[in-house]
């Protein structure tokens, strides 16, 4: 949690996060839109018509999972909107972290299952089902594990369970 700067106040610290979250959420939703415009064209494609029950129903899932990382996504906005000047930044930024978590959810979801159906068709379901499970656990490690194991080395040290961490160039530590 963002407990703020040593300089900055209330009002501050809420305006940067709120920044630093509508800045991710550009981010976020430019990927989703493409992703989720693509899906939108492809049962109009001329060879759709030959695909098989688990490429359809892959179809049907992913979606369905990018318009739900779509609408979790740009929530945030009518969130803002509505609450707008009513003196709740606080609820409008945690709410938008809520958004964005879920949003990501699916996105990641969403990216997966479209690898797995676009993989099928070109090299086949057990080289589709091998990479886009390859591609599960490089966007799970480096969206979740990393950031939660980095937080929760941040909390140890905090915590006074490990010694403080140096950043590179950081002279040696003298005993």
């Amino acid at each position: 949690m963002d407990t703020g700067r040593p300089d900055e106040s209330t009002a501050q610290r809420l305006d940067r996060n709120h920044g630093e979250i509508l800045q991710e959420l550009r981010v976020a939703q430019t990927g989703v839109q493409l992703l989720f415009g693509f899906l939108l064209t492809v049962p109009f494609q001329a060879r759709f018509s030959e695909v098989d029950g688990w490429q359809r129903n892959a179809m049907v899932l992913a979606l369905i999972l990018a318009a739900l990382a779509t609408a979790f996504l740009i929530a945030p906005v009518s969130y803002h909107r509505i609450l707008f000047r009513q003196q709740m930044k606080d609820e409008v930024v945690k709410a938008a972290n809520r958004f964005a978590q879920l949003g990501l959810a699916c996105l990641l979801l969403a990216i997966v299952v479209a690898l797995d159906l676009v993989l099928d068709v070109v090299v086949g379901r057990v080289w589709a089902l091998v990479a886009s499970g390859g591609i599960l656990v490089v966007l799970v490690t480096v969206w979740y594990v990393f950031p939660l194991w980095e937080l929760r080395l941040e909390r140890a040290e905090r915590n006074g369970e490990l010694p403080e961490r140096r950043s590179v160039g950081d002279p040696p530590a003298t005993t």
